[in-house]
């Protein structure tokens, strides 16, 4: 699995995304699940450096990538040591409703549990650890 330490600031993004890429380089990867991918990363990340640590305090976030399996799949992992929230126990957001009725929050995550396989948090060891599971098959 690799592993790379990225600063939690959104200039980091470009980053972050090339390092998820450069993972996939070697398999046949679907411009649609390339997408879904890049979406996911993103809501992921800025979330992290939106809201896991205080702004004067700032933070890390790392991302762990690995390909494998049969079938073939990528699993991208996000651990930060913010104050810990787990974005799956959130009611998801009622995307029935106007924007103005829903409010805001919700929609970001309920786009990556949609477009992903498998979506996973866990708090352990003072880190907070988002999972995502994509099938590139």
């Amino acid at each position: 699995m690799a592993e790379k330490i990225f600063p939690a600031t959104d200039d980091q993004l470009e980053k972050v995304q090339a390092f998820v890429d450069e993972q996939l380089v070697a398999y046949s990867c679907s411009t649609k699940v390339k997408f879904q991918l890049d979406v996911a990363v993103e809501e992921i990340f800025i979330n992290i450096a939106h809201y896991a640590y205080q702004p004067e305090q700032g933070g890390t976030a790392t991302i762990r990538c690995s390909v494998g399996g049969d079938p073939l799949q990528v699993v991208i992992q996000f651990l930060d040591s913010g104050k810990p929230f787990d974005p799956l126990a959130k009611k998801d957001a009622d995307t029935t409703l106007s924007a103005e009725e829903r409010g805001i929050g919700g929609l970001g995550i309920l786009m990556v549990k949609k477009s992903m396989d498998a979506v996973d948090y866990t708090y352990s060891e003072g880190k907070n650890i988002l999972t995502i599971k994509k099938s590139l098959g």
